[in-house]
């Protein structure tokens, strides 16, 4: 469909420089996206390479510009879901309404061997759009030298991307991310990580106590139990 950028698109205001580590992160006062480009391909669900592709003649800095994008209309949002179930060997997360059948689907990057995803039930405490990211010593990331909690600013590159699904299970999540295009394809810190619309989607489908059910793949037979 055709898309006219505004004012509000290509005005800010952007964080045009986000640095990769951690504590660097945390010195910012928002995490914003980096230009006008980034933000509109995040709102029409797309790679800001293919964005480009799409609109090859166009700088993405000015107002009254009309874009190729897609069409992202879906009829009537779905009902309120039972469960979502996070299939660790699929990577998958699926939204699941009373009678168990999947309304929605979505790639995601579920924990690591260093920090793997929790296993069993647990359930939904809250969702915190646009959130602070908290960083506790105790987790010990890779890369991450400082020995004092820090904590870095919202917005959509923050760590945590555009909102967080607070779960029962103390510290972790199902949250956004800066980087949607290693949705799938990369692990996570043990939380489980989606596309920031994935996660705003799924965020507007569930309430305190949702159910959420762990598959984990069994070193049998490989199958998702």
């Amino acid at each position: 469909m055709a898309y006219e950028v505004t004012v509000k698109d290509v005005r800010g205001p952007f964080t045009r420089r986000i640095p990769t580590r951690l504590e660097r992160m945390a010195r910012l006062k928002r995490l914003g996206y980096r230009n006008a480009r980034e933000r509109l391909a995040e709102r029409f669900h797309i790679s800001e390479q293919l964005l480009k592709t799409l609109n090859p003649r166009v700088g993405f800095r000015k107002a009254d510009v009309s874009l190729v994008v897609p069409d992202l209309g879906r009829g009537d949002a779905p009902a309120e879901i039972e469960t979502i179930e996070v299939d660790k060997a699929s990577r998958q997360v699926r939204a699941l309404d009373p009678s168990g059948k999947p309304v929605a689907v979505y790639p995601a990057s579920i924990g690591s061997e260093e920090k793997p995803a929790p296993s069993g039930a647990a359930e939904v405490k809250r969702v915190v759009r646009n959130p602070t990211y908290h960083y506790n010593p105790k987790f010990a990331f890779k890369g991450v030298k400082s020995k004092r909690p820090f904590t870095i600013a919202k917005g959509p590159n923050n760590p945590v991307g555009s909102v967080w699904i607070d779960l029962s299970i103390e510290s972790y999540g199902i949250h956004g991310t800066p980087d949607p295009g290693k949705i799938g394809t990369t692990y996570s810190h043990g939380c489980i990580r989606l596309t920031n619309w994935d996660a705003e989607d799924l965020a507007a489908m569930v309430k305190p106590g949702t159910k959420v059910e762990f598959k984990d793949e069994t070193a049998q037979d490989g199958q998702a139990q």
